[in-house]
């Protein structure tokens, strides 16, 4: 026990240097920021919802967002992820669709009332890609706070061969952040209802993660974006 504990902690260390020197090389711009604070100035708490394939480059923009907070797999991957979002300044909750999902509700719940934001990845842990599960959903009607469809595109990057096609920006790429509209989950909804609402969000981050991604095809609007 005690030496698996200790290998999780020099691999947490070692990914959160990581993490730390790559994030102090890109170069991030901000899209349609005034979304995000319309909800914050209305005194909401966001759910900011991207799909996992993408939230590499998130990970230390979003921890600023103090507090916040972030369901994590009970995986042993998940352990290991948890260790290094919390030494970065997240607060971790265990818990997936698979096991534990009801418990992390409800302590996601508590925290949003003491005022925390919610990071949720819409995919995870293990896919399919692009595929919003209904726990979102779920998030948003427990917490009764508005879920932002959170982009995010990197211009050059690292494609592993994992379930996801997960991408880690190359040093020194520039990187798109884009907020979508808020989108206002019901605390009742009918199956109907709740399959439309999942689907509205599904086709808003599939189309936003389309039209992100074709930006670094058009060098005039790169320029514009970055130089302004």
């Amino acid at each position: 026990m005690l030496k698996r504990l200790l290998t999780l902690k020099i691999v947490a260390v070692m990914g959160i240097v990581a993490v730390r020197i790559l994030s102090a090389t890109y170069k991030f711009k901000l899209i349609d920021p005034e979304i995000e604070r319309n909800v914050l100035e209305k005194g909401r708490h966001p759910i900011y919802a991207s799909w996992h394939q993408r939230f590499f480059p998130g990970i230390i923009l979003f921890a600023g967002r103090k507090p916040i907070s972030i369901m994590i797999s009970r995986s042993k991957d998940g352990e290991i992820v948890s260790k290094i979002v919390h030494l970065l300044g997240w607060h971790p909750v265990r818990g997936s669709s698979s096991k534990g999902g009801s418990q992390a509700l409800r302590t996601l719940k508590k925290l949003v009332s003491k005022g925390f934001k919610v990071a949720h990845i819409v995919d995870g842990p293990r896919g399919p890609l692009g595929v919003v599960k209904p726990g979102l959903l779920l998030i948003a009607q427990a917490t009764g706070m508005p879920i932002i469809p959170t982009i995010v595109s990197a211009e050059k990057k690292w494609v592993f061969n994992s379930w996801d096609r997960f991408m880690v920006p190359k040093p020194f790429s520039r990187v798109i952040i884009r907020f979508c509209d808020a989108v206002h989950i019901p605390r009742k909804l009918s199956p109907y209802d709740f399959e439309a609402k999942r689907l509205q969000i599904e086709n808003v981050l599939k189309k936003g993660y389309t039209e992100t991604d074709a930006i670094w095809s058009n060098a005039t609007e790169v320029r514009r974006l970055f130089e302004s």
